[in-house]
């Protein structure tokens, strides 16, 4: 599962030069360019780190710290990345949820060391599968649908996470059948795994706006649709 890593920055070179650093470091990149896109971006990717400068547009860095740590969200880490270097702001930072504290101008190879020595102690945590807004966290038991969490039986829970693990691949029903029932013998029908395929749509495509995730490939299976 390769780590994301959101780029809270309002400056575009700034944004351009960490991204370039990051993805050197194999990281996947989301960028945001306020605080309010930044939340959009969050729900949408659940990214496992967040660079965040705290002096932004429509909303603040500050304000967008303390909206992650209200959700819960303990297995994001934060790095703070901004020009405020008075001790007093760093010390409000780390209070108010960062794990970390960068002042500008900065070295962007220190910057790269400060983000693998916070992913080192967190990675474990950061574990997820995401989506498009479907988050799935296999050590935690947990399935989250733009920060709502979703309630499903071990087996929608199982059949979501191998569909996770194969995205865009077609999936026959003798496959999706061993993973569900791996000691079963051939008693488990096929409207069986149709049955519990129909329950786990109900609860992942709530709204008439969601993709059909899970489809239906006539003759052959089902495919979990990444995008």
């Amino acid at each position: 599962m390769q780590q994301t890593v959101l780029i809270v920055e309002d400056d575009h070179m700034i944004r351009s030069l960490v991204r370039l650093h990051l993805e050197k470091h194999l990281y996947d990149v989301l960028e945001a360019s306020d605080g309010e896109e930044a939340q959009d971006v969050f729900l949408t990717y659940r990214p496992c780190l967040v660079i965040l400068d705290l002096m932004l547009p429509k909303l603040s860095g500050e304000a967008f710290c303390d909206w992650v740590r209200e959700r819960g969200s303990q297995d994001v880490s934060i790095i703070m990345l901004t020009a405020k270097a008075r001790t007093d702001d760093k010390i409000a930072g780390l209070k108010m949820g960062a794990d970390d504290y960068v002042t500008k101008p900065f070295d962007p190879d220190e910057l790269m060391a400060h983000v693998e020595a916070v992913l080192r102690r967190t990675g474990q945590m950061c574990q997820k599968l995401v989506y498009d807004g479907l988050c799935l966290k296999p050590r935690q038991g947990v399935v989250l649908l733009y920060d709502e969490e979703l309630h499903l039986t071990k087996h929608e829970f199982t059949l979501l996470y191998y569909f996770m693990q194969h995205p865009d691949m077609v999936l026959d029903r003798e496959q999706l059948v061993n993973e569900l029932y791996p000691n079963a013998d051939n008693s488990v029908l096929d409207r069986t795994i149709d049955a519990h395929i129909k329950k786990l749509r109900e609860k992942v495509e709530v709204t008439p706006s969601n993709p059909r995730r899970i489809q239906t490939i006539r003759g052959m299976g089902y495919k979990f649709v990444s995008a």
